[in-house]
């Protein structure tokens, strides 16, 4: 059991992280600090935190872990803030949805004390964010992702896999590099599309009719367009290199599928369509889905 967790942005994220270390029995006393001091606050009143720390400095005073839940932008600048106080037996963890510039940021912050960061992406939230939608279970069942490096102490590795594990949830270990070109992929691109698909409908004429007659299939696609725009701003910005790439293998799989449509072709069209439809079921069952073929790459 660890004695006090530090928890520097008392949101979603890391208010989850808290109600489910107090819930598993984990920690003895909670320390939280936010930007807004009425976040804090809330968190207070809701249990989630023990304690309202004035800064994040004081988050770690005295705490034996510390989860860092910013938007990736403000990373640098927090770590900044707190390494003073991070000592060599603190395990320090992020909750951020890109990891290179994380890791590139920790390193520039922390100096020495890099070696107690563990950096991890659980794959877990809700469109809805704010300490208000905070949940025990937030995490329970989901993978969580984490990129150390070789400068990582093996035995913080090992604390953070056994932490999250107790958690519920599967721990898996990949390079920062890997991580963000993965979920570039499966995470950042269908935000990015869903943010425009929902705007270009927005934004006709008669878009307010057409969002009227929408029915599920709509909603289902574009759900992840009411997530955060800061912090989607920020992991956009953050994975661009490997988010363009992704938008472009995107764009060159659509042109075929408009040049069939533009040529009358719908053998063509259902092929393409057949095979994302079978692909996309193989995934459903958990099995790997089958490489596009050498038409539609």
């Amino acid at each position: 059991m660890y004695n006090q967790l530090g928890v520097i942005g008392c949101g979603l994220m890391g208010g989850s992280f808290a109600l489910a270390m107090k819930k598993a029995g984990l920690v003895r006393r909670v320390v939280g600090y936010s930007k807004s001091p009425s976040t804090t606050e809330t968190a207070r009143r809701m249990g989630v935190i023990d304690i309202a720390a004035e800064s994040a400095l004081l988050a770690v005073s005295g705490s034996d872990i510390v989860l860092v839940a910013v938007p990736v932008a403000a990373t640098e600048s927090t770590l900044k803030a707190i390494r003073h106080l991070v000592r060599a037996d603190v395990l320090l963890m992020d909750v951020g949805s890109t990891k290179s510039d994380v890791v590139d940021a920790a390193k520039r912050a922390l100096g020495k004390q890099f070696s107690s960061f563990v950096p991890a992406h659980p794959i877990a939230g809700k469109e809805s964010a704010g300490v208000q939608h905070a949940d025990a279970a937030l995490y329970q069942g989901r993978q969580v992702i984490l990129t150390p490096l070789e400068q990582t102490k093996p035995e913080m590795v090992q604390k953070a896999t056994d932490l999250w594990s107790a958690l519920g949830c599967q721990v898996l270990k990949m390079a920062p590099h890997h991580h963000d070109e993965a979920f570039a992929a499966v995470s950042h691109l269908p935000h990015l599309l869903a943010y425009a698909y929902f705007s270009s409908v927005a934004k006709q004429p008669s878009g307010r009719d057409f969002l009227s007659l929408a029915g599920s299939g709509f909603r289902d696609f574009t759900r992840i367009a009411a997530s955060d725009p800061t912090i989607w701003r920020d992991i956009l910005m953050a994975n661009k290199q490997d988010l363009l790439t992704q938008s472009q293998r995107f764009r060159e799989v659509l042109d075929q599928m408009e040049q069939a449509i533009r040529e009358g072709d719908p053998h063509a069209l259902e092929a393409m369509i057949r095979q994302a439809s079978e692909g996309r079921a193989q995934w459903q069952l958990g099995a790997p889905a089958p490489s596009s073929s050498s038409k539609s790459k």
